[in-house]
């Protein structure tokens, strides 16, 4: 059975061009950057090398004495960690006040509700139901001091974006620190730190064809941050540990691949979901697209299918050889209902049938072909069972 990989969103297939730029990197040598002697200041000049290039690749400002500064973490649960965290703690004078949307991914709202059990007060802020935030809710609760603001650029299970320029603007314009995930985003539709907005940005290799094991945090120059991890001088202290030459490496080439052909790889993907969502939405009665016609990421596409159970369809998939999700990964083990499409209104059959479909460069037109005739056998066979497993009017079991 040949396998069709539609779960992209979880993770990407590390790209040839990026596991080459790794292995040359390797076969170099480099030694550990932190060391003095000159194999160690070789490590740390290359090092320092790909910093810069990352920060100029993510539109930032890489020289001069406004320069912004990038912090290199193990992905981006770590990077959200030490935004959400670092940034509250560090400007906690002004007020112990987080606001967060319902929809963060499990990274920010799990150190958030860390932060409350420690004397934090946590608001969240509405989303209409496209899941999109509401931005008059946000200005009346900016009346208020708070010490940080952070909602995501593009939702992880619905691909919604958000609209952070102007998030970024008000906060800015009541002196609140604002920090974006940006993980669903980068390497998947423009993004530019300066023109955003934003005091922190979070985002991660793996989700753009890079290596896994390798995120960064991007700060604007003077935001102060305090550390999560202790017990070395790296990275001005604020993330201590050995830093990997080649894995930067990896996630320059992964972010370059992109910045390559960013309008073609839009078109790419974006064509293979739309052919996908109007074949279900043809074939399949009763088809909802969570998200709505809110602007979304080209790859991601989140549908329900009423009267069928979201995970009875995700097994029913895999056993035809298609990935696909139900939600985050980092959910993926959990039968509780999806958060974000709760916090989005949806009733209980849209909520209980959902699914996230996330197409990648490597997906064909033939993929998505066969992807959508397969899902209108199993939602055939998984809805007729059950009509048959319920009641008629006299109260007896159909079938």
């Amino acid at each position: 059975m040949n396998s069709i990989y539609l779960d992209h969103n979880s993770t990407t297939p590390i790209d040839p061009a990026v596991v080459a730029a790794m292995s040359e990197c390797h076969a170099t040598g480099y030694v550990n950057p932190a060391s003095q002697h000159q194999p160690g200041q070789r490590a740390r000049t290359a090092l320092e090398s790909l910093r810069t290039s990352i920060i100029q690749q993510l539109g930032g400002t890489f020289s001069g004495m406004d320069a912004d500064s990038l912090i290199f973490t193990s992905g981006g649960t770590e990077s959200n960690n030490l935004a959400v965290a670092g940034l509250a703690l560090s400007n906690c004078e002004q007020a112990k006040r987080i606001i967060i949307s319902p929809v963060e991914h499990p990274s920010v709202t799990g150190i958030a509700e860390y932060l409350k059990s420690h004397g934090f007060e946590i608001e969240l802020l509405a989303v209409d139901r496209d899941g999109v935030c509401q931005m008059d809710q946000l200005e009346a609760m900016l009346t208020k001091p708070a010490s940080l603001v952070s909602v995501q650029l593009a939702n992880h299970e619905t691909g919604v974006l958000q609209p952070i320029t102007e998030i970024a603007s008000l906060c800015r314009d009541r002196g609140v620190l604002i920090h974006t995930d940006a993980v669903q985003a980068v390497g998947k539709i423009p993004v530019g730190f300066q023109q955003l907005g934003v005091d922190a940005l979070t985002l991660t290799a793996h989700k753009l064809y890079g290596p896994r094991g390798i995120g960064g945090l991007l700060l604007r120059h003077g935001v102060t941050l305090q550390p999560m991890l202790f017990g070395g001088f790296q990275q001005m202290g604020l993330r201590p540990g050995t830093e990997d030459v080649a894995l930067v490496t990896g996630m320059k080439m992964a972010i370059q691949l992109y910045l390559d052909d960013p309008a073609g790889q839009r078109e790419h993907l974006g064509s293979l979901r739309d052919r996908l969502l109007d074949r279900l939405l043809a074939q399949i009665p009763g088809t909802i697209v969570n998200g709505g016609t809110a602007e979304k990421t080209p790859q991601t596409l989140n549908v329900s299918f009423p009267g069928v159970d979201r995970q009875a369809f995700l097994l029913a998939a895999d056993m035809n050889g298609i990935a696909i999700s139900t939600g985050s990964a980092c959910a993926s083990g959990s039968s509780e209902p999806s958060p974000v499409l709760l916090a989005m209104q949806a009733d209980e059959t849209t909520v209980s049938g959902a699914v996230r479909i996330s197409v990648g460069r490597s997906t064909t037109i033939n993929d998505i072909d066969h992807t959508a005739d397969c899902f209108v056998r199993i939602f055939g066979r998984l809805s007729s069972k059950n009509m048959a497993s319920q009641p008629d009017p006299a109260g007896r079991a159909k079938g």
